[in-house]
C-alpha cells in the first residue's frame, strides 16, 4: 500500500500528490511519518483507557482544518518528530511492554501505508494488543478497507450533520455523507462490541460526538443517525469538553465553552430515543482531553 503515497487519496480530499516526492497535500505530510507524543492515555472512555492506560500515538498533522482545535500544535503547525516505519513497531511494542490496554492511533489517516506496515513489524515480535483507530472520520472508504483486519476497535468522530457547520469550522465538504459511508465499512469490519472478562474493550466501534455552542438541533441529528443506523451495538460517546481555542475565538458563536444545561438537554434526547450503550461526562466539569505539552515523549528508542 506504500505505493498509494505517489498519488495520495487516502481521504476524500483526493489531493493526488506524490509525497514521495516531497509535495505536500492539505494534510501538510510528506512520506515520513510524523508524530508527536506516544504515551499511556488515562482519559479516553473507561473501556478503553482500562488499567493502565491507552498506548496512544499522537500523529502529526491533519487533513482538516479545525478552527477550534485543541491540539493545533501538533495538527496544524507541523509540531512533531519524524520517526521511521520501525521505529513505530518499537513505539507499539513499548507500549505493550508500559501495560498498554491497547494500541491507540490518533489523526493516522495520513499515515495508513506505513502505519500498516509498522503493524505487520509489531505484529511479528509479538505485538497482541487489539488496535484503535482515532479518525476524525474524513478518511476515504478505500482507506478504511485497507484496515480490515488490522483495526479491532474504531473510534471515529461524527462532527457535523449539516454541511455548512462542516465548511464553516473544519473547511471540508461531503462530511457528513463520507462518516455515514465509513461507519458502516468499519461496523462491517468489527461488528458488535466486544468486551474480556474484566470489562476492557477488545473489540467493535463507539462514534464520538463533540458537542459545539449553539449547535444543539445538529447534534440531535448526528444522534438519530447513529442510532438509527446501528441501535445499540454500538456505543456512542456524547462529550461536553469543548473549550474554545485555536481560531475559535474569530466566531462568536462558538467562542464561548458549552453550556451545561444544553448539554444536559442533549442527553435527555439520547436518552428518550431509549439508547443504553452511551458514554456520557459530566456537565460541570472543567477537564479535558487536552495535552498541553508535545515534548515527543515516547519518541525515542
Amino acid at each position: 500500500m506504500l505505493d498509494s503515497l505517489k498519488n495520495c487519496n487516502l481521504c476524500i480530499r483526493n489531493c493526488n500528490v506524490d509525497r514521495t516526492s516531497k509535495k505536500l497535500g492539505v494534510c501538510n505530510s510528506s512520506d515520513k511519518i510524523m508524530a508527536a507524543r506516544a504515551e499511556l492515555h488515562l482519559f479516553e472512555e473507561p473501556p478503553i483507557s482500562f488499567g493502565k492506560g491507552s498506548g496512544t500515538v499522537f500523529f502529526s498533522n491533519c487533513n482538516l482544518k479545525c478552527v477550534f482545535c485543541q491540539n493545533h500544535e501538533i495538527s496544524q503547525e507541523h509540531k512533531g518528530k519524524e520517526i521511521s516505519i520501525e521505529d513505530l513497531s518499537n513505539i507499539f511494542l513499548n507500549l505493550q511492554e508500559k501495560g498498554a490496554s491497547n494500541i491507540n492511533l490518533v489523526t493516522p489517516t495520513h499515515y495508513v501505508p506505513q502505519i500498516i506496515e509498522a503493524l505487520k513489524i509489531a505484529k511479528s515480535k509479538g505485538l497482541n494488543l487489539p488496535i484503535l483507530y482515532n479518525t476524525n472520520s474524513y478518511d476515504s472508504l478505500e482507506t478504511i478497507k485497507a484496515l480490515d483486519g488490522f483495526i479491532d476497535i474504531y473510534l471515529p468522530d461524527f462532527k457535523y450533520f449539516n454541511e455548512k457547520f462542516a465548511i464553516k469550522y473544519s473547511k471540508v465538504k461531503g462530511y457528513k455523507d463520507n462518516v455515514i459511508e465509513i461507519l458502516k465499512e468499519m461496523f462491517r469490519q468489527v461488528s458488535k462490541n466486544q468486551f474480556d472478562e474484566d470489562g476492557r474493550m477488545i473489540k467493535g466501534m463507539v462514534i464520538r460526538h463533540l458537542m459545539l455552542p449553539g449547535l444543539l438541533f445538529d447534534s440531535k441529528k448526528i444522534i438519530d443517525t447513529i442510532y438509527s443506523m446501528f441501535k445499540d451495538d454500538v456505543y456512542i460517546s456524547i462529550m461536553s469538553q469543548y473549550t474554545p481555542m485555536y481560531n475559535a475565538f474569530s466566531y462568536k458563536e462558538i467562542s464561548k465553552p458549552l453550556t451545561p444545561k444544553v448539554y444536559d438537554t442533549l442527553i435527555d434526547y439520547a436518552a428518550s430515543l431509549g439508547i443504553k450503550n452511551a458514554f456520557i461526562q459530566d456537565s460541570e466539569s472543567s477537564s479535558t482531553e487536552y495535552v498541553p505539552s508535545f515534548n515527543f515523549q515516547g519518541l525515542d528508542n
